[in-house]
């Protein structure tokens, strides 16, 4: 399936770029998401017209994204959990559980940002979780998961 790109992906391409995907990615992922259009006459002729438009949205994309990096720097959470005496605990802290604690801090991140590459946390202590803000700015922050009595 070959499809025009809308906007930045990550691993796929950038704006414009005309590329041939597997068609279920590119039926389930890409094209309801609005992050690509198949090539065609008309689209084609349609995305040189809105260029600019695409242009200038993945721009202030962008430049949300850095500003958003900029406030995450230096931040820091602590998640508060049931835990054993041992530190384990009972159940786990998830993206949904970091994100939530970064908004309840006064920081903008939504749960599929948060990547935890090696799974959900199960035990208490300190960890640099990755948070990807766009395809091109990623930061990291402390996450202390500390248990509850």
């Amino acid at each position: 399936m070959e499809l025009i790109l809308l906007q930045k992906v990550r691993n796929l391409g950038t704006l414009g770029d005309k590329v041939v995907v597997k068609p279920g990615y590119g039926r389930n992922f890409l094209l309801p998401q609005g992050k690509a259009v198949r090539v065609n006459a008309a689209n084609l002729a349609a995305f040189e017209q809105r260029r600019a438009e695409y242009e200038a949205k993945a721009d202030s994309l962008l430049a949300d994204a850095q500003a958003r990096q900029t406030k995450l720097a230096d931040a820091s959470v602590t998640i508060s959990a049931h835990a054993s005496a041992e530190g384990k605990l009972f159940g786990s802290v998830g993206p949904r559980d970091i994100a939530e604690a970064l908004t309840a801090a006064g920081f903008t991140v939504n749960k599929n940002e948060v990547i935890l590459g090696e799974g959900p946390l199960r035990n208490t202590g300190e960890y640099d979780v990755a948070v990807h803000l766009h395809a091109d700015i990623h930061t990291t922050v402390k996450v202390i998961v500390v248990g509850e009595k």
